[in-house]
């Protein structure tokens, strides 16, 4: 055993220039920041005044307005961005610029009461916004002044973000900070108006704070006249009560967030507070985007901490299925990457989706309840909602609800009938909710498979969706009852077929062996197995898959998606009944063969299935027809 003699603690060294140039270059991916990080941290200097005025409402001086304001010069390459907020003394300068990743506001914040943080617009974390200035600038003049100091108690500190900063004092009559940029040579197109208004726009454009800039215009006689305008609306729509905002507003801030010009069906605004806390503003769209289906495009909500723009396309919050959802999360319980542009891993992000999926499910569930809108909104987004009980199970009952389906009881395309509905009217002794899967409406009520049904009176739901088949192998049931497809395995009608029906079915297929036995002969291995059917009445046979392989429709597109798939052989039933078995038979020799594989043609074209030898089912039909 080795014991520990000489024991000595070191400090890590710090290569101040390759830190700066590390931070500078690495930490943003969009150079743009620069404004959004510099706005932010004015607007928690005037934040602080606001704090420490509420004690000392002399730190207003005669300039009670606070604000932001910034000016451009094209010629001069400079960006100058100043607040009116708490300032800095020298001390104040040395610790928080001359020291890398510490955050005043940070400092500020553990001085404030749980419930004073709670009411705080603040909002820097890390103490390294200011330095994404360098990214834009090659060198950072910054003039401040703290409130409670006299005007000749001003500071200017200067750096070129090399390791090394000069501090200065200087007479300045007012409070706040100035801070000036003199920018790169390839970022000089920063110095321009449009670009700062849509970044400010863009990133600053619902802080509580006016962003002021200047406005140069020319009257009837030439001369130039400037005032300055608010370049931000300071309207964050989400954080005002529920009840001082109108239906109107609300269907405006929509479009904004959207850029959508039509009405959203519904929205859901909310605001919680707690383990955790955030604000949400939801939105249903009532028109589908063009990359609706495009799983990889771009979706999700915005994204905001303390009203400042994080990220436009935040979609770890909501699951695919609800994709189609538009609005706003402004929470400050997220751990965000230090360039405030990525989320990290973190069981808050797992907490919120789960949060604002049962938002979703819920607004959709109150839309449903006004059947022309619901309609309006299924129509659209009907397709992708059926995505949802594969990818959320723990919702799957919820999901389920807000379905909706053509079936045999309207007969109709519309797809505007709900399980619920279904259930209500199902039969006595009916303990199954039946669907068949097809291609199309018209195949689908024109199947051979619903005859049985429309003579019972049982309600079959006509499945056409391309999805439609994956989402019945993850719905497994509805209020008890269990899903059963028409097209697969045995046919069971449970107790809505009494004794004597059964028992004359067993009669006849008894009675039908030798027939069944020749067709399975003729057919040889272009079947699994031949049987007596009592699910038809007026087509001559069907084919029937095994109760878990995949249909037709899910196999065209694996197939077109280029997945091979093993050959499955159908199941052929015969309709004891119909005058073609009846003449097949009677049939021998070709004749029996040419049309028993006629019928199994048929009834695989009936299903919507591809023959492997079209011109052979031609061949055959031609020489029965021409006998």
């Amino acid at each position: 055993m080795t014991t520990a003699t000489h024991t000595e603690t070191h400090g890590f060294q710090t290569e101040v220039k390759q830190l700066l140039h590390l931070m500078i270059h690495s930490l943003y991916s969009n150079r743009e920041i620069f404004l959004r990080e510099l706005v932010s941290n004015a607007a928690d200097a005037c934040d602080k005044l606001r704090y420490q005025a509420l004690d000392n409402d002399a730190l207003y001086g005669n300039d009670s307005e606070l604000r932001i304001e910034i000016e451009h010069d094209a010629e001069a390459k400079t960006i100058t961005l100043r607040d009116n907020g708490i300032g800095m003394s020298r001390d104040d300068v040395v610790a928080n610029l001359g020291t890398i990743a510490r955050s005043g506001t940070a400092e500020f914040m553990k001085n404030l009461s749980g419930d004073q943080q709670k009411d705080s617009r603040l909002i820097g974390q890390f103490g390294v916004g200011f330095y994404s200035g360098f990214i834009v600038a090659d060198e950072i003049t910054v003039r401040t002044r703290r409130a409670d100091l006299g005007a000749d108690q001003g500071v200017e500190w200067k750096s070129r973000g090399e390791g090394e900063f000069s501090v200065a004092d200087i007479e300045r009559a007012e409070r706040g900070t100035e801070i000036v940029l003199h920018l790169k040579d390839d970022a000089i197109e920063f110095a321009d108006d449009y670009r700062l208004r849509n970044l400010v726009t863009k990133y600053s454009d619902h802080i509580e704070l006016p962003v002021r800039m200047k406005r140069v215009e020319k009257d009837e006689e030439g001369n130039e006249q400037v005032h300055w305008e608010t370049a931000n609306s300071a309207t964050a729509l989400w954080v005002r009560s529920k009840s001082e905002v109108s239906d109107e507003e609300y269907k405006n801030f929509y479009k904004h967030v959207s850029h959508d010009f039509s009405d959203p069906l519904s929205w859901s605004h909310n605001k919680v507070e707690g383990k955790l806390e955030y604000t949400s503003l939801l939105f249903v769209p009532g028109r589908a985007p063009f990359d609706l289906y495009q799983r990889d495009a771009a979706r999700g909500l915005k994204l905001y901490v303390q009203r400042v723009f994080i990220m436009d396309d935040a979609e770890q919050f909501l699951p695919l299925y609800l994709r189609f959802i538009k609005g706003v999360l402004d929470t400050n319980d997220l751990s965000l990457n230090v360039s405030r542009e990525l989320l990290q891993q973190d069981p808050q992000v797992d907490k919120l989706k789960s949060a604002l999926t049962k938002r979703g499910l819920d607004m959709l569930k109150k839309l449903a309840k006004d059947p022309e809108q619901y309609q309006t909104f299924w129509n659209q987004f009907g397709s992708v909602l059926k995505e949802g009980p594969a990818e959320d199970f723990a919702n799957r009952e919820k999901i389920a609800e807000l379905l909706r389906f053509s079936t045999t009881e309207t007969d109709s395309a519309t797809q505007d009938q709900s399980l619920a509905q279904y259930v209500e009217r199902m039969k006595e002794g009916q303990s199954k909710i039946y669907y068949l899967v097809a291609d199309s409406f018209n195949a689908a009520k024109s199947s051979p498979h619903l005859e049985i049904f429309r003579k019972k009176g049982i309600e079959v739901l006509l499945l056409t969706d391309r999805i439609d088949e994956w989402l019945m192998s993850h719905l497994t049931e509805f209020d008890g009852k269990s899903f059963a497809d028409v097209a697969k395995g045995d046919l069971d009608l449970g107790d809505v077929e009494n004794e004597e029906e059964k028992k004359a079915q067993e009669e006849t297929a008894k009675a039908k062996e030798d027939l069944v036995k020749r067709v399975k002969e003729a057919l040889a291995e272009n079947v699994q197995e031949v049987r007596i059917t009592h699910r038809l009445t007026d087509s001559p046979a069907c084919v029937v898959l095994p109760e878990h392989e995949m249909g037709y429709q899910m196999r065209k597109m694996m197939e077109a998606a280029g997945q091979p798939l093993p050959e499955v052989k159908p199941i052929l039933e015969l309709n004891p009944e119909h005058a073609l078995v009846t003449r097949l038979e009677g049939g021998e020799g070709d004749y029996f063969t040419d049309l028993a594989h006629v019928l199994l043609d048929q009834a695989i074209i009936a299903e919507g299935g591809a023959l492997e030898d079209p011109a052979a089912y031609v061949r055959r039909l031609n020489s029965m027809l021409s006998a």
